[in-house]
């Protein structure tokens, strides 16, 4: 194993959740996440979108870091994940054929920046405890408009 392989990504979330394998079939099967790694018998697992990396651990199975009697759903108050992913019209389609309401409907938003403003398209779901998923596609980038 080369230096590079072992080098970590400088920030991934892991998530306390309630129902692994729900988790896991929202993350995989709904927003298009794979699988790295897992340890099925702690409940955990490590997840990969393209650059985005993704930890999910089952409360009260395993090590916790935290006092699992004070939480409470929905998780993550104040969280929002923006998650880049090729097509967030396939995403969004599979989190509606899934029944899922939004929290934001599939929307074009411009966010200006320094010089410039970015486009994106993007919707916000909760997963299945609470923790607001942002999928987003950037469409393009133009001149700020103030």
């Amino acid at each position: 194993m080369t230096a590079k392989s072992r080098t970590t990504s400088a920030l991934v979330p892991e998530l306390a959740v309630f129902d692994w394998r729900g988790s896991l079939a929202f993350y995989c099967d709904l927003i298009g996440f794979s699988i790295r790694y897992a340890r099925e018998d702690e409940g955990f697992a490590y997840l990969e979108l393209g650059s985005a990396k993704l930890m999910i651990d089952q409360v009260d199975l395993g090590r916790d870091f935290h006092e699992s009697e004070r939480l409470r759903r929905p998780l993550g108050a104040g969280l929002n994940l923006q998650l880049s992913v090729p097509d967030v019209a396939a995403v969004h389609a599979r989190v509606l054929a899934a029944g899922l309401p939004l929290v934001l409907p599939l929307e074009e938003r411009w966010y200006r920046r320094a010089a410039d403003e970015v486009g994106q398209q993007q919707f916000v779901v909760a997963d299945p405890d609470g923790y607001l998923v942002r999928p987003i596609q950037v469409v393009g980038t133009r001149p700020s408009r103030t």
